[in-house]
């Protein structure tokens, strides 16, 4: 059986959805809860909205704080792994350790696994990312200092907010384009 939690954060509603195995989804900051009830509904019919368990409130509240600008790491945060395939899992568990205000490439995470070819489809794999914030998909950036993709509505604003919000280099190198300043 799913659940699914929504709450408020500093810069909007967010939810997460969990099952017996953890963490099953999870869903960016919108202005209405509705659009995010409504987003759980279709991905996990059934599913039932509660309050999370002590463990994925925890959760909750780190996601809170970390919309706030704090340092938070969530790489302990329980994940239902068996939702998604093994090379998926593998770049989801490199970005989950990217520390808050920091960011790789999908080049630098592509030479983690083995092989610096495989940028695309580690593109690919953060695009599909169940629990975005929680696999902080967004601090991975493409080369040269530009923000790259964010599948995320809102795109690569809502990607730059993110950074943002945590202090990243890289949103203080590039705009709400992608492309990066002419400044050092």
């Amino acid at each position: 059986m799913s659940h699914y939690s929504v709450f408020e954060t500093a810069i909007g509603w967010a939810g997460v959805a969990w099952g017996e195995r953890g963490l099953i989804g999870a869903y960016l900051p919108e202005p209405d809860p509705e659009t995010v009830r409504t987003s759980f509904a279709a991905k996990f019919p059934g599913a039932t909205e509660t309050p999370p368990p002590l463990q994925i409130a925890r959760v909750v509240e780190q996601i809170r704080a970390l919309m706030l600008g704090q340092k938070v790491d969530m790489s302990d945060a329980p994940l239902d792994w068996s939702r998604v395939p093994e090379f998926n899992a593998r770049v989801y568990e490199i970005t989950r350790n990217i520390p808050p205000g920091e960011t790789r490439t999908y080049g630098q995470i592509a030479i983690q696994l083995g092989d610096r070819l495989l940028a695309q489809q580690v593109g690919g794999a953060l695009g599909r990312n169940p629990w975005p914030i929680v696999v902080p998909c967004h601090r991975v950036t493409a080369a040269n200092g530009k923000l790259g993709g964010f599948t995320a509505r809102g795109g690569a604003q809502t990607k730059y907010k993110l950074l943002a919000i945590e202090g990243a280099k890289a949103a203080a190198q590039t705009d709400l384009f992608g492309d990066s300043s002419s400044g050092g």
